[in-house]
């Protein structure tokens, strides 16, 4: 149980709930964001000694029934919820090393996959796998050594971090802020990984922008639906972008497509045939 980080995010998603969401009048005497503890400890049902203490971080362990009084009074998403057990140590056990291993008929099915870019990343945002498209499309990740695969540590700590976005990706932003949810999440589900640790602290002391951002709580950023890459070879290309998790080994698949016929679909058919070596691309 990481009771300051269980602390912080109760903090962070009471603060963010306004008196009329839940039915409590508003009026010009009120100094606190959000709701106030005594507040949300009625809507839960729970003492308001027993929540002050959950938030500075000097309570007991809650039961599951208690943490889901509390999730329900927050209104928290389904993600949030999820994440609010696993702060609490009420979650079902993990291993306590992320996996970094890539099923045998994931990179097969890469392979069969050649007008679709795909890449698997691991709970650290490490590319761990990629097919040729993948490779053409973004670059070459066979040189580089895990580090210079990790993304989270391109996007806020690489060349990107102060130039052009990641890829001549449209949604700089919004990867930046995926990016920063789910390391929030991986650190949760494991606070003994030296990895996800590190990563975490090196982002935290490297950029002023991951810290703006990691300071939110955000764990469930919208979706990106498409996304535009602008390549040095072939200009610009919009693809679908699809993410499948793979939950059994905390990984996920995104892949990179487009509608057969249309323009970008003949854009990827020509980065096919130019292949990895002519359409690599390192920012």
């Amino acid at each position: 149980m990481d009771k300051h980080e269980l602390g912080a995010f109760l903090r962070s998603r009471r603060e963010r709930l306004r008196p009329q969401d839940v039915g409590f009048p508003t009026g010009p005497r009120r100094r606190t964001p959000g709701l106030r503890r005594e507040e949300l400890a009625v809507l839960a049902h729970i003492s308001t000694e027993y929540y002050i203490r959950l938030e500075q971080g000097r309570a007991p362990r809650p039961s599951g029934d208690v943490l889901a009084a509390i999730a329900s009074a927050l209104r928290l998403t389904d993600a949030e919820s999820d994440h609010l057990h696993v702060l609490a140590g009420t979650a079902p056990n993990r291993t306590r090393l992320h996996r970094r291993d890539v099923r045998p008929s994931i990179l097969a099915l890469l392979e069969r996959l050649p007008h679709t870019a795909g890449i698997v990343t691991s709970a650290v945002f490490e590319v761990l796998a990629w097919n040729s498209l993948a490779a053409t499309l973004m670059e070459d990740f066979t040189p580089l050594g895990p580090k210079d695969r990790n993304l989270a540590r391109r996007v806020f700590l690489g060349a990107s971090s102060t130039g052009g976005p990641l890829y001549g990706a449209s949604d700089a932003a919004g990867f930046r802020l995926n990016v920063v949810t789910q390391l929030r999440v991986a650190l949760a589900r494991y606070p003994e990984d030296p990895v996800v640790n590190g990563l975490v602290d090196e982002l935290h002391d490297g950029s002023a922008d991951f810290v703006r951002l990691w300071e939110r709580h955000d764990i469930q950023p919208p979706p990106t639906l498409t996304k535009t890459f602008r390549h040095p070879a072939v200009g610009e290309v919009t693809v679908d972008c699809d993410t499948l998790i793979l939950a059994d080994h905390d990984q996920c698949l995104v892949l990179y497509s487009a509608s057969p016929g249309s323009p970008s679909a003949e854009t990827l058919a020509l980065l096919h045939v130019l292949g990895t070596e002519a359409g690599q691309y390192a920012p």
